[in-house]
């Protein structure tokens, strides 16, 4: 699974019972969920284990 995949899981999550009357309502509600998010939440979602190990190994940062 993408670690984008896993961020994905976590938005749908909160829509699992919502119903919209639009694609721009939709949106909307997509566009406030990822606005809460901030990059020590999008890293704890996203962020395997080896995944990070590797970018620390390569210097990535």
């Amino acid at each position: 699974m993408n670690p984008i995949e896993r961020l994905w899981e976590e938005i749908k999550r909160h829509l699992s019972w919502e119903c919209f009357g639009n694609l721009d309502e939709l949106r909307t509600v997509i566009w406030q969920r990822l606005e809460k998010l901030n990059t020590s939440i999008v890293a704890s979602i996203t962020g395997w284990g080896f995944i990070l190990d590797a970018l620390f190994v390569s210097g990535f940062s």
